[in-house]
C-alpha cells in the first residue's frame, strides 16, 4: 500500500531552509583558515582553498582550477600580503569584484611583531651601560654579523611589520569563527543563523583544544627547543612555551652563515632538547645545526600537510603541533 504524500509546506520544513537559499561561493588562501570557513559553513555549503597542503605559503604558483576559484569567488578569506604576497595581485586581477576580508587586520586579532635574529633577543643599544656579557668581546665580530643579517632579514618583511602566521594562535581563531560568520551572513542573510551556531560551536571546541593543549604540555614546561623557521610566536604565546631560536626567518629564506653558527653554538652550550624540522624545507640545514648535538628531532608543520581538509583540519593542527613538541621533548 503506497504512503500518503507529505503536505507540501511540511516537506519543505523538513528539507530546511538551508537548502532553498543561494550559498555564496568562497575562496581561502590556506589549509587552517580553510578549516576555519569550513566550520562556519558546515550544513551549509563548502569553501575552495586557494593553496594545497604540502606547499609554502610564502612563495606559490596557481594552477587553473585554483585562479578559477578565485575568479567566481563571492567571498574571499586569507590571512594578509605578508604570509602570501603572491595572491594580492592575483586578488586584484581575478577577485576585483569578491568581497575581500584580511584576518590579519580584522578587531579583536591578536598581532605579534616580527622576531629579529636567530635567537629572539632584544636588539641592545650602545647606551646600555648595564648591559655587560664577558663573551661580547670574544664574539663581538660575529654578533656584528648578525646583526647586518637581522636586518637583512627584517627588510625582506615587505607587507608590515606583523608577524602573519596568526591562525597558530587559537585565540585569533576563535575571534576569526566570528568575523567569517559576520561576512557570510552578510553575503547570505538566509542561512545567517547556521553561520553564527556553527561559529559558537566551533568557538566551544576550541575552548576545549586550548585546555588539553595545556594539559599535555603543562608537565613539559622549561624544556627547550628550537624550530625550523620562526612561524610559531603565537602557538608558542597563547601557550606560554616559547622556542630558544630558530634556523630560518618568518618568510622561510635561507639563513646566513652567521645565524647558522649563532644556533648551533646555542644547541651546544645550552642542551637544547629539541630541534623541530618541516617537510616543505631543507633537511640539511637542520642536520648541519645538529651534529654533534644530541638533540632530538621531530617534523611539524603549521599549515597541515598531511591532515583531511575540512572542519576538523584546524584542531587536529594544533593538537599535532603539541603532540610533536611533547614527544620531542
Amino acid at each position: 500500500m503506497s504512503r500518503p504524500l507529505l503536505p507540501v509546506s511540511l516537506a519543505a520544513a523538513l528539507i530546511g531552509s538551508t537548502a532553498l537559499a543561494e550559498v555564496p561561493s568562497v575562496a581561502v588562501d590556506i589549509a587552517p583558515v580553510h578549516s576555519l570557513v569550513a566550520r562556519v559553513m558546515e550544513g551549509v555549503g563548502t569553501p575552495n582553498l586557494i593553496m594545497q597542503p604540502g606547499a609554502s605559503p610564502h612563495e606559490y604558483a596557481l594552477r587553473p582550477s585554483e585562479a578559477r576559484a578565485l575568479q567566481e569567488a563571492d567571498l574571499v578569506f586569507w590571512v594578509s600580503a605578508g604570509l602570501t604576497p603572491w595572491l594580492e595581485g592575483a586578488m586584484e586581477t581575478l577577485a576585483s569584484d569578491a568581497s575581500v576580508t584580511e584576518l590579519l587586520e580584522t578587531d579583536g586579532t591578536v598581532e605579534l611583531e616580527f622576531r629579529e635574529g636567530a635567537l629572539f633577543e632584544a636588539h641592545v643599544h650602545d647606551d646600555e651601560a648595564d648591559h655587560e656579557d664577558h663573551a661580547e668581546e670574544e664574539h663581538d665580530h660575529d654578533e656584528h654579523e648578525d646583526h647586518a643579517g637581522a636586518e637583512e632579514d627584517h627588510d625582506g618583511h615587505d607587507h608590515g611589520k606583523h608577524d602573519p602566521h596568526a591562525w597558530l594562535s587559537p585565540q585569533n581563531a576563535s575571534n576569526w569563527l566570528n568575523v567569517i560568520a559576520a561576512q557570510l551572513s552578510a553575503a547570505d542573510p538566509e542561512n545567517a543563523g547556521a553561520y553564527y551556531a556553527n561559529a559558537a560551536a566551533g568557538r566551544a571546541e576550541i575552548d576545549i583544544l586550548v585546555a588539553e593543549v595545556n594539559a599535555t604540555l603543562e608537565p613539559l614546561r622549561g624544556g627547550r627547543f628550537i624550530v625550523f623557521h620562526d612561524a610559531y610566536q603565537y602557538f608558542e604565546h597563547d601557550f606560554a612555551f616559547p622556542a630558544a631560536g630558530a634556523i630560518s626567518v618568518s618568510d622561510a629564506t635561507d639563513p646566513s652563515p652567521a645565524r647558522i653558527a649563532e644556533i648551533r653554538d646555542r644547541i651546544a652550550a645550552e642542551g637544547i632538547d629539541c630541534v623541530l624540522t618541516e617537510p616543505q624545507f631543507n633537511q640539511g640545514m637542520v642536520a648541519t645545526v645538529l651534529d654533534g648535538s644530541d638533540a632530538k628531532t621531530a617534523a611539524i608543520d603549521p599549515i597541515g600537510t598531511g591532515l583531511e581538509l575540512g572542519p576538523a583540519l584546524y584542531p587536529q593542527l594544533i593538537r599535532s603541533l603539541a603532540t610533536s613538541l611533547a614527544e620531542c621533548l
